[in-house]
Protein backbone atom coordinates (compact mmCIF):
# COMPACT_ATOMS: atom_id res chain seq x y z
CA UNK A 1 0.00 0.00 0.00
CA UNK A 2 1.32 3.41 -0.94
CA UNK A 3 1.21 6.18 1.58
CA UNK A 4 0.50 9.70 0.47
CA UNK A 5 2.29 12.66 1.89
CA UNK A 6 0.18 15.52 3.04
CA UNK A 7 1.50 19.00 2.64
CA UNK A 8 0.42 21.66 5.04
CA UNK A 9 0.26 25.33 4.32
CA UNK A 10 0.71 27.70 7.21
CA UNK A 11 -0.91 31.06 6.77
CA UNK A 12 -0.36 33.95 9.11
CA UNK A 13 -3.58 35.10 10.69
CA UNK A 14 -4.18 38.76 9.89
CA UNK A 15 -6.74 41.00 11.48
CA UNK A 16 -8.91 43.23 9.29
CA UNK A 17 -6.78 46.21 10.37
CA UNK A 18 -3.60 44.43 9.27
CA UNK A 19 -5.14 43.50 5.93
CA UNK A 20 -6.26 47.11 5.47
CA UNK A 21 -2.73 48.37 6.23
CA UNK A 22 -1.25 45.81 3.83
CA UNK A 23 -3.67 46.90 1.09
CA UNK A 24 -2.78 50.56 1.62
CA UNK A 25 0.92 49.67 1.52
CA UNK A 26 0.47 47.75 -1.74
CA UNK A 27 -1.48 50.59 -3.29
CA UNK A 28 1.14 53.13 -2.27
CA UNK A 29 3.98 51.02 -3.66
CA UNK A 30 2.16 50.32 -6.90
CA UNK A 31 1.25 53.98 -7.43
CA UNK A 32 4.92 54.78 -6.95
CA UNK A 33 5.77 52.13 -9.57
CA UNK A 34 3.25 53.77 -11.90
CA UNK A 35 5.05 57.12 -11.56
CA UNK A 36 8.38 55.39 -11.91
CA UNK A 37 7.26 53.74 -15.14
CA UNK A 38 6.37 57.15 -16.58
CA UNK A 39 9.92 58.23 -15.79
CA UNK A 40 11.33 55.08 -17.40
CA UNK A 41 9.23 55.64 -20.52
CA UNK A 42 10.55 59.20 -20.79
CA UNK A 43 14.08 57.89 -20.33
CA UNK A 44 13.56 55.35 -23.10
CA UNK A 45 12.19 58.07 -25.38
CA UNK A 46 15.24 60.22 -24.68
CA UNK A 47 17.57 57.43 -25.76
CA UNK A 48 15.44 55.92 -28.53
CA UNK A 49 18.03 56.49 -31.25
CA UNK A 50 20.77 54.90 -29.18
CA UNK A 51 18.56 51.97 -28.21
CA UNK A 52 17.84 51.20 -31.86
CA UNK A 53 21.54 50.73 -32.58
CA UNK A 54 22.28 47.27 -34.00
CA UNK A 55 24.44 46.33 -31.04
CA UNK A 56 21.70 46.73 -28.44
CA UNK A 57 18.48 46.64 -30.46
CA UNK A 58 17.39 43.08 -29.63
CA UNK A 59 18.06 43.51 -25.92
CA UNK A 60 16.37 46.92 -25.78
CA UNK A 61 13.35 45.65 -27.72
CA UNK A 62 12.94 42.77 -25.26
CA UNK A 63 13.24 45.03 -22.21
CA UNK A 64 10.84 47.64 -23.59
CA UNK A 65 8.29 44.92 -24.42
CA UNK A 66 8.57 43.46 -20.91
CA UNK A 67 8.23 46.93 -19.40
CA UNK A 68 5.03 47.60 -21.32
CA UNK A 69 3.63 44.24 -20.15
CA UNK A 70 4.53 45.27 -16.61
CA UNK A 71 2.58 48.49 -17.08
CA UNK A 72 -0.51 46.56 -18.13
CA UNK A 73 -0.15 44.13 -15.23
CA UNK A 74 0.34 47.02 -12.81
CA UNK A 75 -2.95 48.60 -13.91
CA UNK A 76 -4.72 45.28 -13.32
CA UNK A 77 -3.15 44.86 -9.88
CA UNK A 78 -4.06 48.39 -8.81
CA UNK A 79 -7.69 47.75 -9.74
CA UNK A 80 -7.66 44.40 -7.91
CA UNK A 81 -6.27 46.00 -4.74
CA UNK A 82 -8.83 48.82 -4.88
CA UNK A 83 -11.65 46.29 -5.28
CA UNK A 84 -10.18 44.18 -2.48
CA UNK A 85 -10.04 47.22 -0.22
CA UNK A 86 -13.69 48.04 -0.94
CA UNK A 87 -14.69 44.51 0.10
CA UNK A 88 -12.97 44.79 3.48
CA UNK A 89 -16.36 45.59 5.01
CA UNK A 90 -17.12 41.85 4.81
CA UNK A 91 -14.59 41.35 7.58
CA UNK A 92 -15.90 44.22 9.71
CA UNK A 93 -19.69 44.04 9.45
CA UNK A 94 -20.19 41.82 12.54
CA UNK A 95 -22.20 39.37 10.43
CA UNK A 96 -20.91 35.82 10.20
CA UNK A 97 -20.42 35.14 6.52
CA UNK A 98 -17.82 32.42 6.79
CA UNK A 99 -17.60 31.56 3.09
CA UNK A 100 -17.24 35.19 2.06
CA UNK A 101 -14.72 35.91 4.82
CA UNK A 102 -12.70 32.86 3.82
CA UNK A 103 -12.80 33.94 0.18
CA UNK A 104 -11.65 37.44 1.19
CA UNK A 105 -8.70 36.02 3.13
CA UNK A 106 -7.78 33.72 0.23
CA UNK A 107 -7.94 36.68 -2.15
CA UNK A 108 -5.72 38.64 0.22
CA UNK A 109 -3.18 35.81 0.24
CA UNK A 110 -3.33 35.53 -3.56
CA UNK A 111 -2.78 39.27 -3.89
CA UNK A 112 0.17 39.08 -1.52
CA UNK A 113 1.77 36.47 -3.77
CA UNK A 114 0.88 38.26 -7.03
CA UNK A 115 2.16 41.65 -5.87
CA UNK A 116 5.41 40.23 -4.50
CA UNK A 117 5.93 38.33 -7.76
CA UNK A 118 5.17 41.46 -9.79
CA UNK A 119 7.55 43.65 -7.78
CA UNK A 120 10.34 41.10 -8.10
CA UNK A 121 9.92 40.90 -11.89
CA UNK A 122 9.61 44.68 -12.17
CA UNK A 123 12.85 45.24 -10.23
CA UNK A 124 14.61 42.80 -12.53
CA UNK A 125 13.40 44.58 -15.68
CA UNK A 126 14.30 47.95 -14.22
CA UNK A 127 17.80 46.76 -13.34
CA UNK A 128 18.34 45.37 -16.85
CA UNK A 129 17.09 48.64 -18.38
CA UNK A 130 19.46 50.72 -16.25
CA UNK A 131 22.38 48.46 -17.17
CA UNK A 132 21.54 48.79 -20.86
CA UNK A 133 21.15 52.56 -20.66
CA UNK A 134 24.41 52.80 -18.74
CA UNK A 135 26.15 50.88 -21.52
CA UNK A 136 24.57 53.15 -24.14
CA UNK A 137 25.58 56.31 -22.26
CA UNK A 138 29.16 55.12 -21.90
CA UNK A 139 29.27 54.35 -25.61
CA UNK A 140 27.95 57.82 -26.47
CA UNK A 141 30.47 59.44 -24.15
CA UNK A 142 33.34 57.52 -25.74
CA UNK A 143 32.19 58.55 -29.23
CA UNK A 144 32.08 62.22 -28.15
CA UNK A 145 35.58 61.98 -26.68
CA UNK A 146 36.94 60.46 -29.88
CA UNK A 147 35.46 63.20 -32.07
Amino acid sequence: MMSTKKSYKYIEWLSPDEMHEASLGWLSEMLFCEDEQKFLNNLIQSYTLSLTDRKVFEESKKIVTELSKCEERLTELIEQVRAHERLLKIMLDKIDQLKMEKAYIETHNDLTFDINHYLEAYRDIKQRLFQLLSKVMKSQKQKRLLN
